[in-house]
């Protein structure tokens, strides 16, 4: 699907939810449902449901089944309370062991409360590592941020967690540098290891504007700017493809592993921005440097 038309989709369905609606829980729908847990307000629970999860899930996944709790194959580690709501830290623990079968296929990150509720959706390709993935969102309300892995099976596995921190989508981004956007980078930050997974990192430098931040000297909105595609490879095969949205934060950062085979093979990333802006990163592990490109 065109990526605009996706977005426009989504954020629609999303905000169609009356906000008087009955409470459903997505109990209600799957076999969830965690209320009362210490340290949330009133009843709400990590596992709960919303009224626009309830959209998005009937719109990205009809009626299959999604199993949760200790079923699910997926685990999602976010901070109760975080910071700062423009850049939450968000890990996702795949329950599957390297090389399983079936293995991981494709992910959905989801924050519910977001004007624009899925983050990313992300294709894995057979060298990566355990799906395992480090990333940081803007979240704008208190609310819940989800995470559903779909297997090479087709079963469907979730985790979910409410998040206490808003303003993520209005709060500006750095712009003491704005010639430097689009500088990408490709880390090693533990170097290679064949045959076992291996930590590789990925940085874009870029603002991600949401369209909802207003500039403070002219009181005008700074229209949206974000990455909406990258593309990892490695020696030529498909390593990791996201299509992305502002609910990335700012300069979006990846972490990943992948399983490098004995021979070095050369890692590279393309970035495509809103603006139809190209970006590229090429790393030689054989070269024993990072690599960095625009």
């Amino acid at each position: 699907m065109n990526p605009k038309r996706r977005h426009l989709s989504l954020l629609a369905a999303a905000w169609a939810a009356p906000l008087l609606a009955p409470r459903r829980t997505w109990a209600a729908d799957s076999p969830i449902g965690t209320p009362g847990t210490p340290g949330l307000p009133g009843p709400v629970g990590h596992g709960d449901g919303s009224p626009q999860w309830t959209l998005l899930r009937r719109r990205l996944f009809g009626e299959r089944e999604i199993l949760v709790g200790e079923a699910s194959r997926v685990r999602l580690i976010v901070p109760l309370r975080a910071a700062f709501g423009a850049s939450v830290p968000v890990r996702i623990v795949s329950r599957q062991a390297p090389g399983a079968s079936p293995r991981v296929r494709r992910a959905w990150l989801l924050v519910d409360r977001n004007p624009s509720p899925l983050a990313a959706t992300i294709d894995f390709g057979e060298d990566i590592g355990p799906a395992d993935l480090e990333t940081r969102l803007r979240v704008d309300e208190y609310g819940h941020i989800r995470v559903v892995h779909e297997l090479d099976d087709g079963s469907l596995h979730a985790d979910s967690r409410y998040v206490k921190v808003s303003g993520g989508c209005s709060a500006p981004p750095n712009r003491d540098t704005p010639e430097l956007i689009g500088r990408t980078t490709l880390r090693l930050p533990e170097g290679l290891n064949p045959g076992r997974p291996t930590p590789l990192e990925l940085t874009v430098l870029h603002p991600n504007d949401t369209g909802f931040e207003m500039n403070q000297r002219t009181l005008l909105y700074v229209p949206a700017h974000f990455v909406r595609r990258l593309r990892l490879q490695l020696g030529g095969r498909l390593l990791l493809e996201a299509e992305t949205d502002f609910s990335i934060s700012e300069n979006p950062h990846w972490r990943l592993s992948f399983l490098p085979r004995e021979r070095a093979e050369v890692l590279s990333a393309e970035i495509e921005d809103s603006r139809e802006q190209h970006f590229h990163a090429r790393l030689d592990p054989a070269g024993g440097r990072d690599g960095g490109g625009s």
